[in-house]
């Protein structure tokens, strides 16, 4: 059943990755502004940050498998818009009309995906499983990256686009098949209100940190990563800007859906998920830290796995640790919350991130990043301790795991 979901957002996820490399240099050529490129890059996420509490209640609601199935079909739709975006007088309302279509469908398959893999675990195997779950929803994107940037290099910008919605398309008709349902039975159906929102100690607390990470990965690396290597020149195996960006965002992506496994592995075995947070929170501060003053391919590649080891490792015992602190009836409103922390931080990454490069240049920027994943441990570190009393909790501790109402937290925090 995971493995279905896996296969399932890994095929969408070539809509989220295609667009990266490829519009920050085709804004140039279609007369958009850098102000409006980072709009349409930051749209799906912004429309996703009020998509994501709704679609959390829905799931409470009526479960998982409706929601994934019509999340995929809309974002398949969302990224066929760029192709008609291509031909339109009007591309960045059209680009900017897809990325928010796309963020509404994302939230939907978010919510379930991450709901469905709480619904299979326990505490002894959440953070694999949601670390697995993270890595699919993930992995299509540094696919989608480099046929982002190579198949438009080598065959042009619609057939990149082309593929992208195909493979889009794919996913929900594999879902439609494939996928049953995990968190209602039968005809039983939650009443759930359309005002409860997760705003629990847990869900805010991890949330923050979700921020954290997601501004400074996807909010400010991803947005300036292309304008970064043409200012510095840099470039691989002969390809331009755009195509190395490409490569050096799969770079990063990868790493991420490979620690993602690892560390919720590794936070299962040691039954707690607080020292492989804290580890690659650090070194994501280590990686930033890197690239701020790397100017050659090889350094940039240590920064880039740095960087993708350390967002990837923290998400996996992330989302476990989520599950592991709120009650089965009410993940699909906290996951929504998390959704909505990490959304923001992804959209308003590129909105601050481009326009401030231009006034300070890159370092300054990088290195201002660098410090969020440090904040963001403290945060973490002392959420923990004031939910479970503990800093460093074992799995089930103080927490709402296995329970199906209240948990130490008080949903009503």
């Amino acid at each position: 059943m995971i493995a279905t979901v896996i296969a399932s957002t890994f095929f969408v996820g070539f809509g989220g990755g295609v667009i990266f490399p490829i519009l920050p240099n085709l804004g140039k050529v279609l007369g958009i502004s850098p102000f409006m490129v980072g709009l349409i890059l930051s749209a799906n996420r912004f429309s996703r940050l009020f998509a994501n509490a709704p679609a959390g209640l829905i799931v409470d609601r009526v479960g998982t498998r409706t929601p994934f199935v019509i999340g995929l079909a809309i974002q398949g739709v969302g990224t066929g818009g760029y192709i008609v975006a291509m031909y339109s007088s009007l591309p960045s309302a059209w680009f900017l009309a897809a990325r928010i279509g796309w963020g509404v469908g994302s939230a939907l398959v978010f919510a379930t995906a991450y709901t469905i893999a709480a619904d299979l675990s326990d505490g002894e195997s959440r953070g694999t499983n949601m670390g697995l779950i993270r890595g699919g929803v993930i992995f299509g994107f540094p696919t989608g990256l480099v046929v982002g940037g190579l198949v438009s290099e080598l065959y042009g910008t619609v057939a990149a686009f082309v593929v992208a919605t195909a493979f889009a398309l794919l996913a929900s008709v594999l879902a439609y098949f494939a996928v049953p349902e995990t968190h209602v039975e039968g005809s039983a159906r939650q009443s759930v209100s359309p005002f409860d929102v997760d705003t629990s100690l847990p869900s805010v607390t991890i949330g923050l940190v979700n921020f954290a990470v997601l501004f400074a990965y996807i909010g400010v690396l991803f947005a300036t990563l292309v304008v970064f290597l043409e200012e510095n020149d840099i470039g691989v195996f002969g390809l331009d800007a755009q195509g190395t960006s490409g490569l050096f965002m799969a770079v990063t992506v990868i790493a991420a859906a490979v620690f993602m496994f690892l560390s919720g592995y590794v936070s299962d075995r040691r039954g707690s998920r607080m020292p492989a947070l804290l580890f690659f929170l650090l070194i994501t501060f280590l990686g930033l830290v890197l690239f701020a003053f790397a100017q050659t391919v090889p350094l940039l590649t240590v920064a880039c796995l740095l960087i993708g080891a350390g967002q990837g490792g923290t998400s996996g015992p992330l989302m476990a640790l989520l599950a592991d602190l709120t009650p089965e009836d009410r993940m699909g409103r906290a996951v929504g919350t998390n959704n909505v922390f990490g959304d923001i931080g992804g959209g308003l990454g590129p909105m601050v991130s481009l326009p401030l490069v231009e006034l300070v240049g890159f370092w300054p920027v990088y290195i201002a990043c660098a410090v969020l994943p440090l904040i963001a441990a403290v945060i973490l570190l002392f959420g923990v301790r004031r939910e479970t009393g503990e800093f460093l909790p074992l799995v089930g501790e103080g927490g709402a795991e296995n329970t199906t109402s209240g948990g130490a937290s008080g949903v009503d925090d």
